[in-house]
Order: C-alpha cells, then sequence, then structure tokens
C-alpha cells in the first residue's frame, strides 16, 4: 500500500491494517466520528490523509 493518488482511499480492511487495529475498532471509531468515512454509494472508504490525521491527533500532534 502505498500513498499514491491512485489509491489515496482504501477500504476497511486495508484501513485497519494501516493503522494496526482490528475492522470492528475502525468502525466504532468511524461511527463515533473520530475517523472519518467517504461513502460512494453503498461502499464505504477510508482517506489515508484522513487516518494520518488521525493518528496525529492520538499523538498529540495537530496540524
Amino acid at each position: 500500500m502505498t500513498n499514491s493518488p491512485l489509491n489515496r482511499l482504501i477500504k476497511c480492511k486495508e484501513a485497519a491494517a494501516y493503522l494496526g487495529i482490528c475492522e470492528r475498532k475502525l468502525w466504532e471509531l468511524s461511527k463515533s466520528g473520530r475517523i472519518q468515512t467517504v461513502r460512494i454509494d453503498r461502499s464505504v472508504r477510508f482517506d489515508i490523509a484522513d487516518l494520518d490525521a488521525f493518528i496525529r491527533r492520538a499523538k498529540g500532534v495537530v496540524k
């Protein structure tokens, strides 16, 4: 998984792996609004930039 414009939006399984958490925890974080989702019709995707922002917030580094 690279951070290129072609695969900026990734599926739940990939996003969970990117964060090192299980898919269930990822859904909990998205449902609570801590991680944003991108909905395209019935598909749910995660923007890598949003995942990186979540990591920065979790570390206490706000950009």
